[in-house]
């Protein structure tokens, strides 16, 4: 069905697929026939691990419906098939993603040679500035 690592395996019923007609380009074969894609995963039938969920979930991002049920439109072929393979590739890319963990990031601190410079520039510049103004008599 879908191709994904061997860590991770979607069972029949989390994914449905509708057929509808699809707009653009095509003549009087779009007007017929229905090409397009309407791929929706159900995540909550998918039975992955929660943190992979998660992260699906927030890749989705506006594809994500209701419910936790992502929905993909395919399109951009004239053939049912294509759109088909279109669409379950952009979900295995979507699963291949959230199966990844993401790097824990760690925090540094610049050099100190790194902030002596940055001051020195301001500082610099601030000089560049007070030269500018005009000074009365007054002062």
């Amino acid at each position: 069905m879908i191709k994904l690592p061997a860590s991770l395996s979607v069972p029949e019923g989390a994914v449905t697929e509708h057929f509808v007609r699809s707009s653009g380009p095509g003549g009087q074969n779009v007007n017929k026939v229905s090409s397009a894609v309407e791929l929706r995963f159900d995540l909550n039938k998918a039975g992955l691990a929660e943190d992979v969920r998660a992260r699906a979930a927030h890749l989705a991002g506006h594809r994500l419906a209701s419910g936790d049920v992502i929905v993909i439109h395919a399109h951009e072929h004239r053939t049912q098939l294509k759109n088909r393979e279109a669409a379950r590739a952009r979900l295995a890319d979507i699963l291949k993603r959230a199966a990844r963990k993401p790097r824990p990031r760690r925090p540094t601190k610049p050099p100190k040679v790194a902030k002596e410079k940055r001051l020195q520039s301001k500082h610099l510049r601030a000089v560049v500035k007070r030269r500018r103004t005009r000074r009365t008599e007054d002062e």
